[in-house]
């Protein structure tokens, strides 16, 4: 078997599991497919608000691609397939509208640091260890990979991860922001689950705004889309959720938002 991408619901909470426990999760051929399969079916499901995607168990998030696949499917004419299959599964989770937590437990690496990018938000335990060892390997990384490290950690910070090709500790990987918080590894599934249930049960449609605004402004001023950005304001205040934001500050309550 080439491992899985499994997906679990517990209420408004969806999960993306990478699950190759025989090889630390490492992301197969058949697994690269997978993956925006898994994140549009998320994506779309209106009960659904927050996405979390994790290694199965607590020893890896995802160690890398699966290297024992490269000789077969990442050379000669493989090789572009391979390297599409890739995008095509880091543009799905980059392009979520719902927001995307990587819960991130041990090897870190690779292919595995790459998807944890694509994350709004990042969570690791103190046993996380991070590297993109591409400079170990031979490998080239395409433009969009290094601009999302870039914009994350910032062009000194990634020079010396790719340069250096070298794990990083999780209290590393927080001095340079390329997660948020570091968390005690026994800690870290329940501080996850209580932030994305957090999340939910504020107004999706303002969330939703936020994040396509956030990522419009990352591109040039010529280059962003300006009236989707006003679109998705409108439509905040157009919702019955504004209408119940506002009652319920007024009755001193809990908003119940519906996400329209």
């Amino acid at each position: 078997m080439g491992g899985q991408v499994r997906i679990e619901r517990h209420g408004g909470l969806g999960w993306i599991i990478f699950d190759h426990g025989q090889r630390r999760n490492a992301i197969s051929a058949e697994m690269w497919q997978a993956i925006p399969a898994a994140a549009q079916t998320l994506d779309e499901d209106p009960d659904i608000r927050v996405v979390i995607m994790r290694g199965a168990g607590d020893v890896a998030f995802v160690s890398g691609a699966d290297i024992s696949e490269f000789e077969q499917q990442r050379s000669g004419v493989g090789a572009e397939e391979y390297d599409q299959q890739n995008a095509r599964a880091f543009f799905a989770l980059a392009t979520l509208s719902k927001p995307l937590i990587a819960l991130i437990h041990g090897f870190c690496v690779g292919g595995g640091c790459a998807l944890s990018l694509t994350a709004d938000l990042r969570y690791a335990a103190n046993d996380a260890v991070f590297a993109i060892p591409a400079a170990r390997l031979g490998l080239g990384y395409h433009a969009a990979g290094l601009e999302m490290l870039v914009n994350i950690v910032g062009q000194a910070a990634a020079k010396e991860i790719f340069f250096t090709a070298r794990r990083f500790t999780a209290a590393e990987a927080l001095r340079m922001g390329l997660v948020n918080q570091v968390v005690p590894k026994a800690e870290l599934d329940g501080f996850v689950q209580c932030t994305a249930e957090e999340i939910a049960a504020n107004a999706p449609l303002t969330i939703r705004s936020a994040k396509l605004i956030l990522g419009e402004l990352r591109r040039e001023p010529e280059q962003r889309n300006y009236t989707a950005m006003a679109e998705s304001v409108r439509a905040c205040y157009a919702s019955g959720d504004y209408a119940e934001g506002v009652r319920a500050f007024l009755e001193k309550r809990r908003p119940a938002f519906q996400g329209r």
